[in-house]
């Protein structure tokens, strides 16, 4: 039950501060509302996901690993928990020593007051997958970006929320990815090459889809070394080259009047989230 994500190294200046993940299911909304908490401090963590712990037996066995961490660390462990079941819950409330902190307690329960209606108290997207339409969207989504991946093929073009087109490693694939397991969205990538710079246009399949067409583009000498990490020494990856693709690239999306932005710094999530704003798809899920 027990996985740890990580152990940085213990700061000579601060003790190293122990964090639980405590949820019924996977911990991906403790894991990741908690996170986004501790964010905003700078100091050493050692994260400990504790998952599926849905019954009070294994509650017990929860309270267990954290006092345990209580009595060894120098400081008290801080636990995030998303746990629905109230007996589950109270076993932690009541025996681990630890600073809690619950979301149902923090939003939940204020938000049920103020709606005047119960929550059903479940957590994370899809708790029944097998009822769940979204869930199964979702899935057909990932399908369609995977079988859509780097211009393997051109039919159904249409029923793409998004198509992303740039350069080879500029970043397409991920994005595609976490746009279609984040949001569910059907996303097509399409990889410029050197072919449609000669012909000075894009490439005749992507004409009809404009409106949808967002580009990737990367600083040369980052896409350089991404590419050398695939094909070592190659003209490929070959920095000059790079930089031809790239500014050949960039000038054919300016004259096709396509949206797009730099990847070189950006997470995922900032890629993401800019494509939304920009072509704000019709079908959007969360």
């Amino acid at each position: 039950m027990l996985i740890i994500v990580s152990s940085p190294v213990m700061s000579s200046t601060q003790a190293q501060r122990t964090v639980f993940f405590v949820s019924d299911g996977t911990g991906i909304t403790a894991e990741t509302f908690g996170n986004a908490i501790l964010a905003q401090f700078e100091m050493p963590l050692h994260h400990v996901r504790l998952p599926f712990i849905d019954t009070v037996d294994k509650a017990h066995e929860a309270v267990r690993q954290i006092n345990h961490a209580a009595q060894t660390d120098p400081q008290r462990p801080v636990i995030f928990t998303t746990l629905a079941n109230d007996d589950v819950l109270n076993v932690i409330v009541q025996t681990a020593q630890g600073k809690l902190m619950d979301m149902f307690e923090t939003f939940v329960h204020p938000l049920e007051q103020e709606l005047g209606i119960r929550s059903n108290h479940r957590i994370g997207r899809f708790s029944d997958v097998s009822k769940s339409k979204a869930y199964h969207d979702r899935i057909e989504a990932i399908n369609f970006s995977l079988l859509h991946d780097d211009g393997q093929t051109n039919t159904d073009l249409d029923q793409s929320d998004v198509i992303l087109v740039g350069v080879s490693r500029s970043g397409k694939t991920p994005t595609s990815l976490y746009l279609a397991m984040q949001y569910g969205l059907k996303v097509s990538n399409y990889p410029l090459i050197p072919e449609d710079f000669d012909r000075f246009q894009l490439p005749t399949a992507l004409v009809p889809h404009k409106s949808k067409l967002f580009g990737l583009t990367i600083q040369p000498d980052r896409l350089s070394e991404i590419r050398h990490e695939r094909r070592p020494n190659s003209r490929y990856a070959a920095l000059e080259n790079c930089r031809n693709e790239v500014a050949a690239a960039e000038s054919m999306m300016r004259r096709s009047g396509i949206r797009w932005l730099s990847t070189t710094t950006k997470s995922i999530e900032e890629i993401a989230t800019t494509i939304l704003q920009e072509i704000r798809p019709e079908r959007l899920s969360y």
